[in-house]
């Protein structure tokens, strides 16, 4: 089940009840998922970096919630990490999540839950 995402905006859909849509980011070229958060001092909704397995948070400025996702997206585990610190690869991810911290909580985002990606659409000015 490979995932064919581009660098972009989009939304985030935890499957849950209800439903929770978020603003999502993509980071899916190694030139984005390299920067990530680095130098920002919040994010709008999420942070999806992808292809990836694990995280760091040095030079952040703001502590995050981090989601680490299987090929299928379902949620394996959620940590909360403050800036300066080095997150553990976990086994079977294969995409990372991020968002301020806090907030995943309040999207009902855990262990076992699973989400969905959706790609905003371009419009043909900005693919020309």
């Amino acid at each position: 089940m490979g995932r064919r995402w581009r660098d972009g905006r989009g939304r985030l859909i935890v499957h849950g009840s209800p439903p929770v849509t978020v603003p999502l980011e993509l980071a899916t070229s190694y030139r984005a998922r390299t920067k990530g958060l680095l130098g920002r001092d919040s994010v709008e909704g999420a942070l999806l970096l992808s292809p990836a397995g694990s995280i760091h948070t040095f030079r952040m400025r703001f502590p995050i919630d981090v989601a680490y996702l299987d090929h299928s997206l379902r949620v394996l585990a959620v940590v909360t990490m403050p800036p300066g610190r080095l997150g553990l690869p976990r086994l079977r991810s294969r995409h990372v999540l991020e968002s301020a911290a806090g907030t995943m909580a309040g999207w009902g985002l855990r262990a076992g839950v699973r989400v969905d990606v959706e790609m905003e659409m371009e419009t043909t000015a900005e693919a020309e």
